[in-house]
C-alpha cells in the first residue's frame, strides 16, 4: 500500500491510498508498478533519471529509505510506503 500527500492526490484520480498488486521486492518496484497507471504521479516523486526528487520524503513503515537502502529499501507483502513532502521553512 503506497499513501499519498493531498498535494499529489489530482495525479491518483482523487486517491489518497493506492494498493499495489503485482509482487514487489523494493520501494523502486513498487514505484514501477504504480507508473504504469499513474505516470504523472510518478514524475512528481522521480526524476528524470529514476532518482527521489530532492523535495520528496519517502518512508517504509516508519523508517526513511534515506536512512536504509535509498529506493532499493526493501519491502515485503504488506508493507505500507508513505510519500511525504519536505517541509522547511526558518
Amino acid at each position: 500500500m503506497i499513501i499519498l500527500p493531498n498535494a499529489l492526490y489530482p495525479y491518483s484520480q482523487g486517491a489518497g491510498t493506492l494498493t499495489v498488486t503485482e509482487p514487489c521486492a523494493t520501494v523502486a518496484d513498487a514505484l514501477s508498478a504504480i507508473a504504469a497507471r499513474w505516470p504523472a504521479l510518478t514524475d512528481r516523486v522521480l526524476t528524470e533519471q529514476g532518482e527521489l526528487r530532492r523535495h520528496v520524503n519517502v518512508f517504509v513503515g516508519e523508517e526513511s529509505i534515506k536512512f536504509i537502502d535509498g529506493l532499493n529499501t526493501s519491502v515485503t507483502d504488506g508493507s505500507t510506503i508513505t510519500i511525504v513532502p519536505a517541509v522547511s521553512g526558518g
